[in-house]
């Protein structure tokens, strides 16, 4: 049964970002919209970024762009003050909570200064940056029926292969929601930074603090609002820097680890549906 919901889900909540332009943002939305970039040594991308964002601000589609810094060592706060974006410090945001955990917690923290109603995340290490990625993950949430949360979904090419959104993705993140989340196996990138919400929906859930935060908030959006809550949408190509596989190790454990936490409250770590089977040793069953 849940396998037939997700399939249904995807075939009606996923979105081409083509059927929203910035015209089309900018002449139907009602609401504030505010864009945040969390950022680490981002000084090579993030002005190209900021910089295609405020032309979104100009024509009326968004209302704010604002860099979340992890105090950058390359000027990435500077280049991005430059281009024209409200630039804060990770750590001057909320810092009665103590040290700044990771990107979730940044991510967290930076709900206290955006202003919209309406909150798109972008990575700030996208190389090309197109606007349409800002207007296009909105598009869901200003045109479409109940929508609270979208996702991006892109091909994300490796040198060698289309790499169709990150391997720790297509290896961890996609297996996990296969396995325990089956409603949400038609999400194709659950680990995509591009993320847009209503900030009421974003006030309400818990945030993980580091590199779990993706796939903690794509799990507790759909306990919030349902299925049909969710959207995701086509953004074509992301290109950002590739990392060799021992970076990712640590990226891949922290994600089962934000699965299983949620198992655990949920109680039910009891047993895996689609585990294979398993024989038994030989020594227990007498054979020599």
């Amino acid at each position: 049964m849940s396998g037939s919901a997700a399939e249904r889900w995807a075939k009606a909540r996923s979105f081409h970002h083509s059927l929203y332009p910035l015209e089309r943002i900018a002449a139907e939305r009602e609401q504030s919209v505010s864009v945040c970039l969390p950022a680490r040594e981002c000084a090579q991308t993030v002005g190209e970024i900021v910089t295609a964002l405020l032309e979104l601000c100009e024509a009326g589609a968004i209302d704010e762009v604002v860099v979340v810094d992890a105090a950058s060592r390359d000027n990435t706060a500077a280049v991005a003050q430059r281009a024209g974006a409200i630039v804060w410090q990770e750590a001057d945001l909320m810092p009665e909570h103590g040290p700044v955990q990771g990107k979730g917690d940044a991510m967290w923290r930076a709900l206290s200064a955006l202003r919209g109603e309406l909150v798109c995340f972008l990575d700030a290490d996208t190389e090309g940056f197109s606007a349409h990625f800002a207007s296009g993950l909105l598009g869901p949430l200003v045109c479409e029926r109940d929508v609270s949360f979208v996702k991006g979904l892109y091909r994300r090419p490796l040198a060698e292969a289309d790499d169709d959104g990150g391997r720790v993705n297509r290896l961890t993140a996609r297996p996990a929601l296969e396995l325990f989340y089956p409603e949400l196996a038609g999400v194709r990138q659950p680990l995509a930074g591009e993320v847009a919400a209503r900030r009421g929906l974003l006030e309400a859930l818990p945030f993980a603090t580091g590199y779990g935060v993706e796939i903690a908030m794509l799990i507790d959006a759909w306990r919030t609002v349902g299925l049909d809550g969710l959207a995701q949408v086509d953004l074509d190509e992301h290109r950002n820097r590739h990392q060799p596989l021992s970076a990712l190790e640590p990226m891949a454990k922290t994600v089962l680890a934000t699965i299983a936490r949620r198992l655990q409250l949920e109680g039910r770590l009891d047993g895996v549906d689609g585990a294979p089977l398993e024989r038994p040793p030989m020594a227990s069953i007498g054979v020599t």
